[in-house]
């Protein structure tokens, strides 16, 4: 089936051109998001007569989707969930749980905004991207993690925290604390 692209659609063409998909992706997707219109004589002509009408809104809402995408440049979410000692979790985070936790941080993002592939399925931190317009998009980092001061310490080193990890960061502070305590029973016998 051929149509004509309203607007910029990734991996199929840019506004007002002429292209052939599968007829289910045209009815299914393409029509009933009014991303597209059949490519009729009737639809070239509208088109045509529109065209910088159409031109003028997309370059408006750009400039407003670059705006956002300024602002949010260095977004950094942390969504908890649980998870076993290994760190896979129990569960994933999907679409819906990064556009809430992009939302919270006031931001309005739809969960078709977030282009994720698959579902988040372990700890740790996640660059997902979110598309604010077909021509602008950006990154935001999802650290996923068991509890706030486990998502600061991801954060501090890069990486997920495994059990290990917080079981030598207890040690430290109870070693730093044993070692102060001695020192406070120094400085009262002296």
């Amino acid at each position: 089936m051929d149509i004509i692209l309203l607007e910029r659609v990734e991996k199929l063409g840019q506004m007002g051109q002429v292209v052939k998909v599968r007829p289910g992706y045209a009815r299914n997707f393409l029509l009933p998001q009014k991303k597209a219109l059949r490519a009729t004589k009737a639809n070239l002509a509208f088109f045509e007569t529109q065209k910088a009408q159409l031109e003028a809104q997309n370059l408006e809402r750009r400039k407003d989707a670059e705006e956002v995408a300024g602002k949010m440049k260095g977004l950094a979410v942390v969504i908890t969930r649980q998870a076993a000692e290994s760190g896979m979790l129990y569960g994933s985070v999907n679409g819906r749980d990064i556009a809430e936790a992009v939302t919270a941080n006031g931001f309005t993002v739809e969960r078709n905004q977030v282009a994720i592939s698959d579902p988040i399925k372990s700890l740790g931190l996640f660059d997902v991207r979110v598309i604010l317009h077909p021509e602008v998009s950006v990154n935001v980092k999802v650290n996923v993690a068991r509890s706030l001061e486990e998502a600061e310490m991801q954060a501090q080193r890069g990486g997920m925290i495994t059990a290990a990890d917080l079981l030598a960061d207890e040690e430290e502070a109870e070693a730093a604390a044993a070692a102060a305590a001695g020192e406070e029973e120094d400085t009262d016998n002296a």
